[in-house]
C-alpha cells in the first residue's frame, strides 16, 4: 500500500502528483454526490415540518435555503479541490484570483438566499393580507418586500466590491449626502408613506367606509402608499394627501352597527289628553313590532308645547347599517305612524297664525 502511494506521488501530471489528482477527483465526487443528498434532505425535512406545524414560515425557510445550499456546496467543492491540487505558481498562478472568485461566489449565494427568503415571506404575508379587511397591507407588503430586495442587492453589491479591493467609504458618503439630499426633495412623499403605514396600523377605515375627515366627506374606494382617495357624495373624486389624513379626526360613518332616527311630529291643539296618550301608546306598539327597528333603544315621548303644535319626539335605531334598508324601516315606520292618526282622528299641525279683528262701532 505504502509503495502504492510512493508510486502516486511519483507519477507527475503538470507537475502535480497522481495523488493529489486522485484526492481531487474523490472531493469532486464528494460534492456531487453530497449535493444530491442535502437536497434529499431538505425534500425530507419539508415534508416533515409541514406535517408537525401549522405555520408555513419553517417551510417557507427550507424553500428559500434549498437551492443556494446546493449551489454553495458545489462552490466549496471546487475550492477544496483546487486547494488540494496546489498547482505549481508556474503552472497556474492564479490561486488568490480562485480564492476571490470564491468569496464572490459565496457573497452571491448568500445574498441569492435572503432575496428568495424575501420572496417567501412576501408571499406568505401577502396571503394573510388578502384575509383582512384593509386593502393597505395587500400594497405594503410588496412595497417593503422590494425595498427589502433592493437592500440586499445594494448591500451585496458593496460587499463585493470592498472585498475586490475598491474602496467603499467614499461611495458610502456620497450615498449619504445625496441621501439627505433625496430627503429633503421628498419628505412630502415620505411623510405620506409614513401615513400609510399609521393607517395600516390603526385602521381607522377600510376600502367602502363613508367617512368624515375635515371638510372631506364620502366613500374611500382607494388607499395608496402617497394618498387617499375618496368619492363625495356629488361623484367627485378627492385625493386626500395621507400625512395629512393620519392627523385628522376620522369618523367613520359605517362604523356603527346601526343607524339613529330621530324625528318630530306634530298635532294640532285640539287634540285631547286621551288621544295623545292613544298616540304614544300606539306609536310605542308599532316601534316594538317592527323587524327593522333595533329593540335595545327607544324613545316616544311627548315633550313640548310648540308655536303651532302639540310635539312628540321619536328616537330609535334602525337594526341595520344599509343606507337603503335604513330608508325603508324609516318609511314604514312613517306609513303605520299614519295610518295610526288617521285612525284616532287626529291631525298634522302646521305652522298658523290666528288673527283676531276687531271692528269699531259707528259714534263709539
Amino acid at each position: 500500500m505504502s509503495e502504492t502511494w510512493q508510486q502516486l506521488q511519483s507519477l507527475m501530471l503538470l507537475d502535480i502528483p497522481a495523488s493529489r489528482w486522485l484526492a481531487a477527483l474523490f472531493i469532486l465526487f464528494v460534492t456531487l454526490v453530497g449535493r444530491q443528498w442535502i437536497l434529499a434532505l431538505f425534500d425530507r425535512l419539508a415534508r416533515t415540518i409541514a406535517a408537525r406545524t401549522a405555520s408555513n414560515l419553517d417551510n417557507l425557510l427550507l424553500e428559500a435555503a434549498e437551492r443556494p445550499a446546493g449551489w454553495l456546496l458545489y462552490t466549496l467543492g471546487l475550492l477544496a479541490t483546487l486547494h488540494v491540487l496546489n498547482p505549481p505558481a508556474d503552472i497556474f498562478p492564479l490561486m488568490s484570483l480562485v480564492d476571490q472568485v470564491g468569496r464572490i461566489l459565496t457573497l452571491g449565494i448568500a445574498a441569492w438566499f435572503l432575496w428568495r427568503l424575501i420572496g417567501g415571506f412576501a408571499a406568505y404575508f401577502s396571503e394573510r393580507a388578502r384575509q383582512t379587511d384593509s386593502a393597505l397591507d395587500d400594497q405594503l407588503v410588496p412595497f417593503v418586500a422590494k425595498t427589502l430586495k433592493i437592500f440586499t442587492v445594494i448591500t451585496a453589491v458593496l460587499v463585493i466590491a470592498q472585498n475586490l479591493g475598491y474602496s467603499i467609504s467614499g461611495v458610502i458618503a456620497s450615498l449619504g449626502i445625496g441621501g439627505i439630499a433625496v430627503a429633503m426633495a421628498a419628505r412630502d412623499t415620505i411623510a405620506n408613506v409614513f401615513g400609510s403605514i399609521m393607517i395600516l396600523v390603526d385602521r381607522p377605515f377600510a376600502i367602502g367606509d363613508w367617512i368624515k375627515a375635515g371638510d372631506f366627506e364620502g366613500v374611500v374606494e382607494e388607499i395608496g402608499f402617497r394618498s387617499t382617495r375618496i368619492r363625495t357624495f356629488e361623484q367627485t373624486l378627492v385625493n386626500v394627501p395621507n400625512s395629512l389624513l393620519a392627523n385628522m379626526v376620522i369618523d367613520n360613518i359605517d362604523a356603527r352597527s346601526k343607524r339613529r332616527i330621530k324625528m318630530r311630529i306634530g298635532l294640532t291643539y285640539d287634540t285631547s289628553p286621551k288621544q295623545m296618550q292613544l298616540a304614544i301608546e300606539g306609536i310605542e306598539k308599532i316601534l316594538e313590532t317592527h323587524k327593522g327597528v333595533e329593540q335595545n333603544f327607544k324613545l316616544v315621548k311627548f315633550d313640548e308645547f310648540a308655536d303651532s303644535s302639540l310635539s312628540i319626539f321619536l328616537y330609535y335605531f334602525s337594526a341595520s347599517k344599509n343606507w337603503a334598508e335604513y330608508l325603508q324601516v324609516r318609511q314604514e315606520v312613517n306609513m303605520q305612524i299614519m295610518h295610526l292618526l288617521e285612525s284616532l282622528e287626529l291631525d298634522f299641525a302646521f305652522p298658523t297664525r290666528t288673527v283676531h279683528l276687531e271692528r269699531s262701532l259707528p259714534g263709539s
